[in-house]
């Protein structure tokens, strides 16, 4: 049976004969997941050599500097998904939400490919100011000068706008789309996120091979260039296919009515003088009052019940989203000071006068170890959703979200020991003074003769733990919310893993102080007189005792809602 229509929700505006609602609702969600590709491709287009771009001469941040822009701007993505989900609930809608956003993001998009070239840098930032010339430092532990980061407010304030269009779009496309297919039923729903999650992941692969190739190698003005012609064509496609979407208008949002009851219930004052205003609302029981528009009083205390329940299940998930983000930062950091080949030989015979021309050739880009990451969910994805889930539900073995989110916070541990491990290995040779210099872009490296391919254990075991708690996460965020704050949980489920993200950030730039162990001389981005080692097995540590934590709490969360609460009317309306 069709869902009920909300009032002023706008179905498709082409015919259908019989076979048609089916079929326009499968062309709207591929539409939905093709508009997903591409600006997933924009982003990791924009993400994924972030740290070199910064720390290239266009900018001479450290290292350290530009990991920490890097997670600034993963977390902002995740961290501000609340503003464009509350944007589309009480003005908006998700469809034009979803439009603007991809309008601002064509417009933040366009700042990084005008600050590759000499005249767009001086424009927006002005002249790079010389370094200052002084004495040579007297003692190997003498403090050092930090020079300002050059162009830091113009991109910081893009980037902050890239990350407020991204995590608009993530907050809003993932429920437009499981909007089109709802019709077609749960399943229908379910294997939606699963095929989200893919088209997020195919995205990522196609940039990671064209975009950071191009960018490493080639031209940032370029490589920047194309993520900005991606998210136009995901604008153009989202437009065209306006006429097959199922529209809904803005519904109101119950953030203001959580805070309300939150700070009544901590602050009785509050309570006390909101009686005072209102003597007759306060004697009347709620069904006795006039009718609002929007949830009904009891309708906010269940939901803030539910609200209760599921908070702490996805806060004691923030460690995990720490060690998740690595792998776009130190994790890249780590792979530039570890010896990349080259992808052809000096001088070959058969090389182009234009590759000659160049340099003779071309290293192989260390942001494409992430495709060891990425091509893990493309196979495991289709393989979990076609064969192994139906085989564990047909012999009823299949693990419930919470278990299988468990599982995945044990990969993401093993992922960032074994990265720990490595730089443990790294420092070995570099303190035997056994160091290969390279040329990545226009910065030179010192690095160790460990080759770079020595990290595919680490990105590999992270796409593993991507498999078992984000997905499974995403999946919790949207089935045990009540139907009317699907949008708020899943914003409070991206926006606590933005909160990993930038905890990472924080965690960077306090061991990095004088005294720290990410403290080093700043020669030129190079991290060899750092234990960032250390850093992973800090990191490792605190994500086993937040695991135990997490197994605790959604054991007592898996018992309370099997119990009698469970068959409340609130539970029974959940999506």
């Amino acid at each position: 049976m069709p869902a009920p229509r909300a009032l002023g929700e706008r179905r498709p505006l082409l015919p259908r004969g019989t076979r048609g609602p089916r079929r326009w609702r499968r062309a709207a969600g591929a539409a939905v997941l093709l508009v997903e590709m591409l600006e997933r491709a924009a982003f990791f287009g924009v993400a994924a050599n972030l740290v070199l771009y910064l720390n290239s001469t266009n900018f001479n941040w450290t290292g350290e500097q530009a990991s920490r822009a890097a997670l600034v701007f993963l977390g902002a993505s995740y961290l501000l998904a609340p503003v464009g989900g509350w944007l589309a609930d009480v003005y908006l809608g998700r469809y034009r939400a979803v439009a603007l956003s991809l309008l601002l993001y064509l417009v933040a998009s366009g700042l990084l490919p005008a600050t590759a070239f000499p005249d767009g840098r001086s424009s927006f930032c002005g002249e790079m100011p010389a370094s200052p010339l002084g004495p040579a430092c007297p003692s190997p532990g003498c403090p050092r000068a930090s020079p300002s980061l050059y162009c830091a407010p113009v991109l910081y304030a893009g980037l902050l706008l890239l990350g407020l269009a991204a995590s608009s779009v993530r907050s809003n496309l993932t429920s437009f789309g499981a909007d089109q297919v709802m019709d077609l039923g749960r399943d229908a729903t379910r294997r939606f996120f699963n095929w989200f999650y893919w088209s997020i992941n195919l995205g990522a692969v196609l940039s990671l091979l064209v975009v950071a190739f191009i960018q490493q190698n080639i031209s940032f003005l370029l490589g920047y260039s194309i993520p900005v012609g991606c998210v136009g064509l995901a604008f153009f496609i989202f437009l065209f296919a306006t006429p097959i979407f199922i529209t809904k208008p803005p519904m109101g949002s119950q953030v203001s009515s959580m805070l309300k009851l939150a700070l009544q219930n901590c602050c009785p004052r509050l309570r006390q003088r909101h009686l005072a205003r209102d003597p007759q609302g306060a004697r009347l029981w709620p069904d006795q009052r006039s009718p609002q528009p929007g949830p009904s009083p009891q309708e906010d205390i269940a939901n803030f019940q539910v609200l209760l329940k599921i908070l702490p299940v996805m806060v004691t998930l923030v460690p995990y989203w720490m060690v998740y983000f690595q792998m776009q930062s130190t994790y890249v950091l780590q792979g530039l000071h570890l010896h990349i080949p080259n992808i052809f030989p000096a001088n070959p015979a058969n090389i182009s006068t234009a590759l000659r021309a160049q340099g003779g050739n071309y290293t192989i880009p260390e942001a494409w170890l992430l495709l060891a990451n990425v091509v893990v969910v493309l196979i495991l994805v289709p393989l979990k959703d076609h064969l192994i889930d139906r085989l564990l539900l047909r012999c009823k073995l299949l693990p419930s979200a919470l278990q299988k989110m468990a599982l995945g916070m044990f990969f993401g541990f093993a992922s960032v020991i074994v990265a720990g491990v490595l730089e443990m290995e790294r420092l070995h040779y570099i303190h035997h003074n056994e160091t290969v210099s390279q040329q990545i872009g226009e910065v030179l490296y010192n690095a160790a003769p460990l080759s770079v391919w020595w990290q595919i254990p680490q990105y590999l075991l992270i796409g593993v733990s991507e498999i078992f708690a984000s997905i499974p996460g995403l999946e919790f965020a949207y089935s045990e919310a009540p139907r009317s704050m699907q949008g708020a949980i899943m914003g409070i489920f991206f926006c606590l893993s933005g909160v990993g993200s930038l905890l990472g950030s924080s965690l960077v730039a306090l061991l990095s102080l004088p005294g720290g162990w990410l403290h080093c001389p700043k020669d030129f981005g190079n991290i060899n007189n750092c234990r960032m080692d250390l850093y992973f097995f800090l990191l490792a540590g605190i994500q086993a005792v937040t695991a135990l934590l997490f197994i605790w709490i959604a054991g007592r969360y898996e018992r309370a809602t099997q119990g009698p609460a469970s068959h409340s009317g609130f539970s029974r309306d959940r999506g």
